[in-house]
C-alpha cells in the first residue's frame, strides 16, 4: 500500500512530467510550424490563390510590377538563380518552352530571390556568377535571355510571398492570375531531355491553353533551396569553422611530385610552386585559396609545394595557415583514402631539375608557376608568374561542367 507521503511524491512527479512532455511538444510544434530555412514573411500559396502582387528591377534597366504581364491568359513565374546546377541544367529545356509558347497568350518572367549573403563559397562552385542584381544582368545577358529576369535578393518580399523554396521553381496562374500550378519546372536535375520524365510546367500551360483542368497540380519544387539573407548567420557559422581548420605541410621529394602529377585521383589538381620569401608567390595566394574554397565541394584540390629551405618548414606552415590553405572535410576524406595526409609540402630535393622533371619540363626555373592538371594528368594551364583566376576558374568550371552530369556520361 502506497502511503500519504509517497502518493504526494508519485503526484508531484507526474505533475512535472505532464510539464515537461507539454513544454517539448509545444516547442516540437512551434520548430515544426517554422522551420528555421524559412523565413519571416513566408506564405505558401495554395491552387486558386491569387497572384501577390510586386515592383522589381528588371536586368533591362526596366521596373515591373504584376500589371505589365496582364495582356496574357496564362503567366508563368519562373524563379531562378545563377549559382544553381539544377537550374542551370533545365535551362535549355526552359528557353524551349518559351520559345514554344510564344505565339500563345502566354507571359513568362524570371525572377532571382536569391541573396548573396545566404550562400558559402562553396556553394558557388558550379557558376561563374554571383547572386547579385549586376550579376544576374550579366547571367541573362551571357545566355541570351530575351524576357524579363527581375531581381529580389535585395529585400527578397516577392519570393516570400509566393513561397520560393528553391530555384528553379514554378508558379503558373491563369487569365485571373488565379494560380493553377506551383512546383517544379519538370522531374529531371540533368540537362539531357531523355532524362524528364514528367515536364509538369508544360503540361499545366498546354491545359490551361486548351481549357481543360491542369493534370498534375502541385508538385515538389526541387534544386538549390532559396537563399534568404537570414542564412548569412549559417554562413558566419561555417566560416568561423573554416577559420578553425589546421594548415598542415609535409617534406616531399621529386618522387612524391611525380606521383601527384601523374593524378588518377577522379579530382582536378591545381599544383602551384611558391616560397614565403616570393613577393609575387605572397600575392598571388589569396586567389590560389579563393579557388579552393570554391571549388571545395566538387572533384577538385589545391596542392601547394613550397620551395623554401627544409629548416623553413614552421615558416611556410605559418604562412599556409595565414591565408587557409586548408582542407575541407570532404577533401581530407579523399586525400587520407589515396593515402596520404595534407595537401601542401615542401620540396626537399636538392635538385630543382628533378622537381622540373618530375611535374612539368615546360617549368623554366622561375616561381611561383601553377599548372592546373585533369583527372588522366594532363595539362589544362600552366602560368608563370601570377594566375589569371578568371581563366583558371573557367577551366574548373569547363572541365567539371556547372551542371550536374548524367551518371556514366562524359557530357
Amino acid at each position: 500500500m502506497v502511503n500519504r507521503g509517497e502518493f504526494a511524491t508519485q503526484s508531484i512527479m507526474k505533475t512535472l512530467l505532464s510539464t515537461c512532455i507539454a513544454i517539448i511538444v509545444t516547442v516540437t510544434l512551434a520548430y515544426s510550424a517554422s522551420p528555421k530555412d524559412l523565413p519571416d514573411g513566408f506564405t505558401t500559396l495554395n491552387v486558386g490563390d491569387q497572384a501577390p502582387g510586386f515592383t522589381l528591377p528588371g536586368t533591362d534597366g526596366k521596373t515591373y510590377s504584376l500589371e505589365d504581364f496582364s495582356d496574357h491568359d496564362i503567366l508563368v513565374i519562373y524563379f531562378t538563380g545563377t549559382h544553381c546546377p539544377t537550374s542551370h541544367g533545365a535551362m535549355g529545356r526552359m528557353l524551349q518552352f518559351v520559345e514554344d509558347f510564344s505565339n500563345e497568350s502566354f507571359g513568362f518572367v524570371a525572377i532571382n530571390p536569391n541573396h548573396s549573403s545566404g550562400l558559402r563559397p562553396d556553394e558557388f562552385g558550379h557558376t561563374d556568377y554571383d547572386e547579385t542584381f549586376e550579376d544576374s544582368k550579366r547571367y541573362a545577358e551571357d545566355y541570351g535571355w530575351t524576357f524579363p529576369f527581375l531581381y529580389d535578393g535585395d529585400e527578397q518580399l516577392t519570393a516570400r510571398a509566393y513561397g520560393c523554396l528553391a530555384t528553379p521553381h514554378v508558379f503558373i496562374f491563369d487569365k485571373d492570375r488565379k494560380l493553377r500550378y506551383n512546383g517544379r519546372f519538370d522531374d529531371s536535375r540533368y540537362a539531357e531531355p531523355e532524362t524528364v520524365k514528367h515536364p509538369d510546367a508544360r503540361n499545366a500551360v498546354e491545359a490551361l491553353l486548351a481549357g481543360n483542368p491542369v493534370p498534375v497540380e502541385t508538385t515538389r519544387p526541387h534544386g538549390c533551396s532559396t537563399k534568404w539573407k537570414e542564412r548569412s548567420l549559417h554562413v558566419a557559422e561555417e566560416e568561423q569553422q573554416w577559420q578553425s581548420f589546421d594548415a598542415t605541410i609535409e617534406e616531399i621529394d621529386a618522387k612524391g611530385v611525380s606521383a601527384l602529377r601523374k593524378n588518377g585521383s577522379g579530382k582536378l589538381r591545381l599544383i602551384n610552386l611558391w616560397a614565403t620569401w616570393c613577393a609575387p608567390c605572397v600575392e598571388e595566394f589569396p586567389d590560389l585559396t579563393a579557388i579552393a574554397r570554391k571549388f571545395s565541394r566538387r572533384e577538385f584540390e589545391l596542392i601547394t609545394i613550397s620551395v623554401d629551405q627544409p629548416n623553413q618548414m614552421a615558416q611556410a606552415k605559418a604562412f599556409l595557415g595565414k591565408h587557409r590553405a586548408v582542407m575541407s572535410e570532404k577533401l581530407r576524406k579523399t586525400v587520407e583514402a589515396e593515402g596520404r595526409t595534407t595537401n601542401n609540402y615542401l620540396y626537399t630535393g636538392t635538385s630543382l631539375d628533378d622537381l622540373a622533371d618530375a611535374l612539368d619540363p615546360d617549368w623554366p626555373g622561375p616561381i611561383p608557376y601553377s599548372v592546373l592538371i585533369d583527372q588522366e594528368g594532363n595539362v589544362l594551364y600552366r602560368k608563370l608568374g601570377k594566375i589569371d583566376p578568371n581563366k583558371v576558374r573557367s577551366k574548373i568550371l569547363n572541365t567539371l561542367t556547372r551542371r550536374y552530369v548524367l551518371p556514366d556520361s562524359s557530357s
